[in-house]
């Protein structure tokens, strides 16, 4: 396995809509491979998850992960789970607004519109259908991988520029309350 190098925002290949795989490409030695280095970039640099075209490679694949992650310590923890030309879609109108930093934007927090309540359809890497709801910070999560697939940062959800903060000034003036309100989200959904 190997360390991919993480685009960051302003490099075009974040811009690209990625391409669906096919079975036959998804089983390929080549993309199991690469679905590796994506996982194990993704869990080297703390991530929640990681889309394929963060590592210049814009293929519809990406990685969700939420173990005890100290970047995301109010996340519930997600298992590993790898997503192969996904789709999200909502399941109602309800939104959270969810503070969210992103790998291929370092040091930069802002708050995102995102659904309560959506409907994840995929395949795993070996090629079986996925079907499943994920539900409040969880949601979020998903919704964000599946967005760089689809060529956005979340940059462009941001409604409130007011809301974009450093690291350090997220923890410093806005951590608290979001934390109360990612508790009282989680304690809801369970997730």
């Amino acid at each position: 396995m190997a360390l991919l190098k993480i685009a960051t925002v302003g490099n075009p290949v974040l811009r690209e809509v990625a391409r669906e795989l096919t079975r036959e490409e998804l089983a390929s030695a080549e993309t199991q491979r690469f679905i590796d280095d994506l996982v194990e970039t993704m869990r080297d640099a703390q991530g929640a998850g990681l889309a394929a075209n963060q590592v210049y490679r814009p293929v519809r694949v990406c990685a969700i992960e939420v173990k005890d992650n100290p970047r995301y310590p109010y996340k519930p923890n997600v298992p590993l789970t790898i997503l192969v030309n996904p789709t999200v879609t909502p399941l109602d109108d309800e939104t959270f607004l969810n503070f969210e930093g992103c790998l291929s934007v370092p040091n930069l927090r802002g708050e995102v519109p995102r659904y309560t309540r959506a409907r994840v359809r995929a395949w795993d890497r070996e090629g079986r259908e996925l079907d499943f709801e994920v539900k409040g910070l969880t949601s979020g999560t998903y919704q964000h991988e599946v967005d760089h697939l689809d060529g956005k940062v979340f940059l462009d959800r941001v409604q409130d520029t007011r809301s974009l903060t450093t690291w350090a000034d997220f923890d410093r003036h806005h951590k608290a309350a979001f934390v109360e309100r990612a508790k009282a989200l989680v304690a809801r959904f369970g997730s």
